[in-house]
């Protein structure tokens, strides 16, 4: 029965979902022989332990971030590879990183994509559950639509923060812009606390102009501030649940900066554009565009310089946040702890149930896009 049960659940998930006329009595007869033969599953299948938990105690502890002395530990680099493009939702493109046989299991970070969406390209109408998704765009427009009715845009510098929670279902469709140029961006999964994966979802944004800037080396560095703080700089406020610092550097040719990071936080940088110098004095990496560099844990800061004799620019994308003591189990868009709790969301989106209800018959506008 153990071995049957999570074939059982899909087939019948799908059978439910294809035949619309099916009744409800059967529905709730399936329900109540999983609930019998499978007591392991039933704690999930019993929407009163799904429950609204808006009033989830939220405080996490303050990070430990030394400043930089003669004593400072640099991190050293774990490893870099490059992130090759390939297809992802409906035509668009993604160069993705973390989530890939390179770089799984990197917590709390469940996958970075650098996408490019052009006319006709997208991400319709999907589920997710049990994570929180960072949409950064660096050019072009994004719309997003959900299930409950909330609509909107971010444009270029600006982010949007989702918390899907017990279950969303929403479309993500690009601008066509005027030029024929694509909508670029940065898209980073964050797994949520265990104790948050059945939240209520929500939706957070943080407008470019919003964004604090810090400016060191006599001019040469910009940061973006978008989470965290850098050289005496602090983002404006903390949009995710799980603790995350995002920084958006700019270094010209000759700059260099010494940046510290959480102690303990597991980080990685992607280099969006130019070469970059990580390191210092005998130790150093020379990392072209669209390399993600995942640091070691232990250190204090990450030095990131570009050489005099570079001919543009680098920009790199500095990210970290704090690990999860969880087991993480994946399949798509579900993010949960255990195996039967993904079954359960498997089922829960097939029947439009505990947390999903609102998917019934619901389509979203932008996504007839692609029709």
């Amino acid at each position: 029965m153990k071995l049957l049960l999570p074939l059982l659940i899909c087939i019948t998930a799908i059978f439910l979902a294809y035949n619309s006329s099916i009744k409800d009595s059967l529905k709730d007869s399936f329900l109540t022989f999983i609930q019998q033969q499978a007591p392991s599953l039933s704690k999930y299948l019993d929407t009163t332990n799904i429950v609204n938990q808006t009033n989830v105690n939220l405080e996490t502890p303050t990070p430990i971030v030394f400043p930089i002395t003669d004593m400072s530990v640099p991190r050293a680099i774990r490893q870099a590879f490059v992130a090759i493009e390939q297809a992802e939702g409906a035509g668009a493109r993604v160069r993705r990183s973390i989530g890939t046989a390179k770089l799984r299991n990197f917590s709390p970070f469940l996958m970075l994509d650098h996408f490019t969406i052009g006319k006709g390209a997208g991400f319709p109408d999907h589920p997710h559950r049990g994570q929180e998704t960072i949409t950064y765009l660096l050019s072009g427009g994004v719309d997003h639509e959900d299930f409950a009715g909330n609509k909107g845009t971010i444009g270029p510098g600006d982010l949007q923060f989702m918390t899907a929670g017990r279950g969303i279902m929403h479309a993500e469709m690009p601008h066509e812009n005027e030029d024929g140029s694509p909508n670029v961006g940065m898209q980073l999964w964050v797994d949520l606390p265990q104790k948050l994966k059945f939240c209520e979802p929500r939706y957070r944004d943080l407008r470019a102009e919003e964004i604090p800037l810090a400016t060191v080396d006599d001019g040469r560095v910009t940061i973006k501030v978008i989470s965290g703080q850098s050289h005496g700089v602090d983002s404006v406020r903390d949009l995710a649940y799980t603790p995350v610092w995002i920084l958006d550097i700019a270094i010209k040719p000759g700059g260099r900066i010494s940046q510290p990071l959480p102690q303990g936080w597991n980080s990685f940088a992607y280099t969006l554009a130019g070469e970059t110098i990580f390191g210092s004095n005998d130790s150093t990496r020379l990392v072209k565009e669209f390399t993600n560099v995942e640091f070691e844990q232990k250190g204090d800061f990450v030095e990131l310089s570009v050489p005099d004799s570079a001919e543009k620019d680098s920009r790199i994308f500095l990210v970290a946040g704090q690990p999860l003591d969880q087991k993480v189990v994946q399949y798509g868009p579900f993010v949960l702890n255990t195996q039967e709790e993904v079954y359960q969301a498997m089922l829960d989106y097939q029947t439009a149930s505990n947390g999903f209800e609102r998917t019934r018959n619901w389509q979203s506008e932008i996504g007839k896009r692609m029709a």
